[in-house]
């Protein structure tokens, strides 16, 4: 497998390149961008020997998209980026996958595996199939400090995540307070949207910790949590509206 690299993060370059030996032994790292200046050049020079692509979409010149539209680029890529939004521009651009940061390496195998899955049936790779078979890839748990233990924690255990001064919590379902390391903003983005919802500044809920949901004054939402929770959990008025349609099921792109 011949496999071309855009990445800025050296951490990010060295993880991997450590997962593709990993996981082929005989692949080959036909070179590494770091920019979009040298993205261009590369793709232009080396893309037509690839089988893949594995790029971030933050590049320290700007999105690496650009690149794909200045080469046309047409091979298989996948994504590996911290940033989830772009998730339906990834996929209009060959996109067979789109890891979402710190990756696992059950992860990674996951979209090379798809990779080869496709090649060995060349028919399907047609306009628009990607956007069928791909799907972003969301946090599946954190690491959290309880004393001297180091323990870890599935995202579908958690209830609830708030920031409260400058920490962030979580509350697992257990009812338990645990201190995390992320902040809101990185939350709404490693979350799975289909699962969590941020319904103001300070609160991402589960669905699945909904007791039930009252009118509140403001036009604005009032919920009721299905664990003992002392704090007001206040839908805000500018979110009303995306949170009906998260709990009617119907998921939003720019989530």
């Amino acid at each position: 497998m011949k496999v071309l690299l855009i990445e800025d993060e050296i951490p990010a370059i060295e993880k991997v390149t450590h997962f593709l030996a990993k996981y082929d032994p005989d692949s080959q790292l036909l070179g590494v961008a770091k920019s979009i200046a040298e993205a261009v050049p590369l793709l232009t020079s080396l893309g037509p020997e690839a089988d893949v692509l594995l790029m971030d979409v933050h590049l320290e010149d700007g999105l690496s998209f650009q690149a794909l539209d200045r080469v046309g680029f047409f091979k298989p890529v996948i994504f590996i980026t911290a940033h989830s939004q772009y998730a339906l521009e990834a996929f209009k651009a060959n996109g067979i996958d789109y890891l979402v940061k710190p990756i696992s390496y059950a992860a990674f195998a996951a979209s090379l595996d798809k990779l080869r899955q496709l090649r060995d049936k060349p028919a399907v790779l047609q306009p628009n199939i990607w956007q069928q078979l791909a799907k972003p890839s969301y946090k599946e748990r954190f690491m959290v400090k309880i004393g001297e233990h180091i323990h870890s924690v599935p995202a579908q255990t958690v209830r609830i995540f708030f920031a409260e001064g400058k920490n962030t919590y979580l509350i697992r379902e257990d009812g338990r307070k645990l201190i995390t390391d992320y902040k809101m903003e990185t939350l709404e983005e490693v979350l799975n949207p289909e699962h969590f919802f941020r319904v103001n500044r300070s609160y991402l809920i589960h669905l699945d910790a909904i007791k039930d949901v009252l009118v509140y004054s403001n036009s604005r939402l009032k919920i009721n949590p299905n664990f003992p929770f002392a704090e007001e959990i206040i839908v805000s008025r500018d979110r009303v509206q995306g949170f009906k349609q998260w709990l009617d099921g119907e998921r939003k792109s720019d989530f």
